[in-house]
């Protein structure tokens, strides 16, 4: 951790190097001393101070500057600083400004020149300033800070990439948070929000993702052009042919376009999985399962893929910035997106109370509030019971007659002995009031249609899947809702695709084009479970091989 700051200003080149040379003396080992000609070069320091969220002790001003005087310049530091203890130097003549200062600016102390000995006269009173400084400071958080607001559509994608990308963050709102007003006036302007300040002192205003992958040290270039084996997309059945592939020596990228761990990675809690009797959280299988991946030579690439082609024997991956990676085999592990909800003003609330998945980053701001959630199968039963340790209330929302024709059954017992769920069936989401934010869910009753009106805080959205399969539109088979084809499945008059062109039939999750597999959620007729899609990501690697061997 980075010592705190004495900072001391003074025009008197003399005088100022006999106090920084008695200050480092004396308190070096505990504080970094630094010193000012002027006033105004004295705030740009305090400016960049703050901007890496430094730690400042203690300001060491004279009253006597041209431009600007002590006081003036206390009077603008300590909006930076507010809990920093302040003293002047001065002369006998500056007395009534040192005791108006003490009124107005709450001065901790005044010092008269000379201070010799500053054993006796200026050790002692500073000691005792910096003790009672030390005993009420709280240490900075030394990450990446996020300035925003809480109903920021833009802010709650920023936090949301940090968080499953497993980077820790400080989220300070700016409509709340005194920090977060004093450090935006350090900016130069750059406060369109969000804003993320990192330690370094740099600043990145509204980025996009990309700009700030690449900022946070994650791979968002590829290391060459061509590799053996290519994976789109780093849910558990990217990440679970990465990890086999890697094992096997194969060279090997896998492409995501946000963070590793798809739809499962936003899970509270995934309790049956084999092997986890007290469950794991969806972030934490993804952060075991990338490690694992990394340890095994893999390159994990933060990046969108806009396309597929075919130009064989080599199959072709277009990145959103146009660069193109060639393979020998590629699998597409998509996986799909919670259906968007089509109702009245939902789209202007997304992000501001309309949250799609867990949005397990939003969930401790409904502390004690009443929050809804819309869906009927596991992965809505994880988020209510998760959001039922902040919320008041939570209403589960789903069209059927009951939870157990969608959610595993222990589940549904969760949720049935958790006493602030409420379970509202046959009903939909009709409309959404409020403004600036969510303050209102209407409710139509599938069969009566009895109109109820909720208020809440939130609502989280669980309604189905859509598959993302746009890159490798009339590239390989899909059917009508865009879901891959795989093996079987693209026998049609028990024929196989027009142009499949070998001798030997598809393998199990081969597409209708040789060497271009698909696994997980994004695969046709495909199990919806977690085991599964990595069970899947496993087994392509053994049909993997045999394409390899066959061409």
């Amino acid at each position: 951790m980075a010592k705190p700051v004495i900072l001391t200003v003074d025009d008197e080149a003399g005088v100022r190097s006999a106090i920084e040379r008695d200050l480092r003396q004396h308190f070096s080992a505990d504080y970094r001393i630094l010193s000012a000609p002027s006033g105004a070069e004295a705030l740009q320091a305090v400016r960049e101070l703050k901007r890496r969220n430094t730690a400042l002790a203690l300001f060491l001003v004279d009253q006597r500057m041209p431009s600007m005087s002590g006081t003036e310049f206390l009077a603008e530091a300590i909006k930076f600083y507010p809990e920093a203890k302040r003293a002047l130097l001065t002369a006998y003549a500056d007395t009534q400004a040192a005791i108006t200062s003490i009124n107005q600016l709450s001065l901790d102390y005044y010092l008269m020149k000379p201070w010799d000995p500053p054993e006796q006269l200026l050790y002692p009173v500073l000691e005792d300033l910096l003790s009672d400084w030390s005993a009420g400071h709280q240490p900075p958080f030394e990450g990446i800070r996020v300035l925003g607001t809480l109903w920021s559509a833009k802010s709650h994608d920023v936090k949301d990439f940090l968080t499953r990308n497993q980077i820790p963050y400080q989220w300070l709102d700016v409509e709340k948070a005194q920090e977060a007003q004093a450090l935006l006036q350090t900016l130069d302007g750059q406060s369109r929000l969000p804003v993320l300040a990192f330690p370094d002192g740099s600043v990145l205003s509204d980025p996009d993702l990309p700009t700030l992958a690449h900022k946070v040290g994650l791979q968002t270039k590829a290391v060459r052009p061509f590799y053996d084996f290519i994976i789109i997309g780093g849910g558990p059945a990217g990440l679970a042919s990465a990890v086999y592939s890697g094992s096997e020596g194969l060279r090997t990228v896998l492409i995501e376009k946000e963070a590793t761990g798809g739809q499962a990675g936003t899970s509270a809690l995934i309790e049956n999985y084999l092997g986890f009797p007290k469950g794991l959280s969806g972030a934490d299988l993804a952060r075991r399962a990338t490690a694992q991946a990394k340890r095994f030579g893999v390159e994990i690439l933060i990046a969108e893929a806009v396309g597929v082609r075919v130009e064989d024997p080599y199959r072709y991956v277009r990145l959103s910035d146009g660069t193109e990676l060639s393979c020998h085999a590629l699998l597409i592990a998509t996986g799909v997106s919670v259906r968007k909800l089509e109702v009245p003003a939902v789209e202007q609330l997304t992000g501001a109370g309309v949250y799609y998945g867990a949005a397990l980053t939003e969930a401790v701001h409904y502390q004690g509030q009443e929050v809804v959630v819309v869906g009927g199968a596991n992965s809505a039963g994880q988020g209510a019971v998760f959001l039922s340790r902040f919320a008041k209330t939570v209403y589960l929302v789903i069209r059927g007659e009951s939870l157990d024709s969608g959610m595993s059954a222990y589940l549904v017992d969760q949720v049935t002995a958790t006493k602030n769920i409420r379970v509202l069936n046959r009903r939909e989401v009709t409309e959404v009031r409020g403004s600036p934010r969510l303050e209102a869910v209407q409710l139509t009753h599938r069969d009566s249609g009895e109109v109820q009106e909720l208020a809440a805080a939130a609502m989280f959205v669980f309604i189905g899947a859509a598959a993302h399969t746009e890159l490798v539109t009339g590239v390989v088979q899909r059917d009508s809702a865009g879901f891959i084809l795989t093996g079987r499945d693209l026998l049609s008059d028990g024929r196989w695709p027009k142009g499949w062109g070998l001798k030997r039939d598809p393998f199990l999750l081969e597409t209708s084009v040789p060497g271009i597999f698909s696994a997980g959620d994004v695969r046709h007729m495909s199990v919806k479970r977690v085991g599964a899609a990595v069970g899947e990501g496993s087994v392509v690697m053994a049909l993997v091989h045999q394409y390899l061997e066959s061409v």
